[in-house]
């Protein structure tokens, strides 16, 4: 790992400071692109995660995602020596989740507190600003799992908390529960959506996050790079590692929104994945798209869609086309 010494102090972009979005009805202001740490320890290297978090910070970014089960824990590992050779922690906004890891996996009272203090651990913090519940298990009572996370966030060791895998139903259940104990609420949903992947979540699931005043953070914002336009042939697909995850978007209508996409980006100068997270930025309930960068090339610009202001048009028409 290197030292202080050795990195680069932030060099933020002027107006970046005014680019936060609250997430939900918490405290915590965050850049609006969150850095997924789903890659760190996997795909990218020790120093391509350097890299690419050095990119993000000095931009002016500081939500970083990982969850405990991302490459067996390396992920939070790599994320805290970083923060602790940049002395940093104190300007970044850490979210991981519980439920996955294979230490100590589900909701369980038991699950959750051995996970999340493993989780500190690893990340060498003495708490967690964000952490979801990384699944939904209907076998495990609710009271127990949200009483769980509440003695947590007594204890100083969580600060928010939300849903990563749960229905609407199971959201207002939740919300119930919680009124009902006097225990803390959820404050964030973390939600598969995007241009290709709409369905799922607009309508009564969004709906549901609306009334709760839950901030939205989309997970897979580019479909595994589909909606990067890296995608275009079957040759494409064989040769990128992640080519049989976008491998069924390659269609009619996958081709339709990139053709969208291509204008869009022209228009304004960038490239089309910046234009898919600009769109999603521009949906009601959305804080940040969480996207991974395996390389310091790509961290600008996913981060330029927090810049990129879509005409009425524009989404419109991404609208309609991927509206199928």
């Amino acid at each position: 790992m290197t030292g202080v010494a050795q990195a680069p102090p932030p060099i933020a972009d002027p107006a970046s400071s005014t680019r936060r979005r609250r997430i939900g009805t918490s405290e915590l202001q965050v850049f609006p692109l969150a850095i997924s740490g789903n890659v760190f320890g996997w795909t990218a290297s020790a120093t391509d995660t350097e890299d690419v978090l050095d990119a993000y910070w000095r931009l002016g970014g500081n939500f970083v995602d990982t969850a405990d089960a991302y490459a067996g824990g390396r992920s939070e590992v790599m994320i805290g020596n970083w923060m602790r050779d940049r002395c940093n922690r104190g300007e970044m906004v850490v979210a991981t989740k519980v439920g996955k890891g294979a230490d100590s996996p589900g909701v369980t009272q038991r699950a959750i507190t051995r996970s999340v203090n493993s989780s500190l651990e690893r990340l060498g913090t003495d708490h967690i600003d964000l952490l979801y519940l990384h699944i939904d298990d209907a076998t495990v009572p609710f009271e127990e799992t949200l009483l769980a996370v509440d003695a947590l966030v007594s204890a100083g060791k969580v600060r928010y908390f939300g849903a990563s895998d749960h229905t609407e139903n199971r959201l207002v259940e939740a919300r119930v529960i919680s009124a009902q104990l006097g225990a803390t609420p959820m404050t964030a949903l973390q939600s598969h959506y995007n241009l290709i992947h709409r369905r799922p979540f607009e309508g009564t699931l969004a709906r549901v996050a609306r009334e709760q005043g839950l901030g939205v953070m989309p997970r897979f914002a580019l479909e595994s790079g589909f909606l990067s336009g890296k995608y275009r042939s079957r040759a494409d697909l064989a040769s990128q590692p992640r080519g049989r995850e976008a491998s069924v978007h390659l269609n009619k209508r996958g081709l339709r929104i990139l053709g969208v996409l291509d204008e869009v980006a022209l228009h304004h100068a960038v490239v089309p994945a910046t234009v898919a997270l600009a769109w999603l930025l521009s949906r009601p309930n959305v804080v940040a798209p969480v996207v991974s960068a395996s390389r310091v090339g790509q961290v600008a610009q996913l981060m330029a869609a927090a810049s990129v202001v879509l005409t009425r048009a524009q989404v419109s028409e991404l609208e309609r086309v991927s509206a199928a």
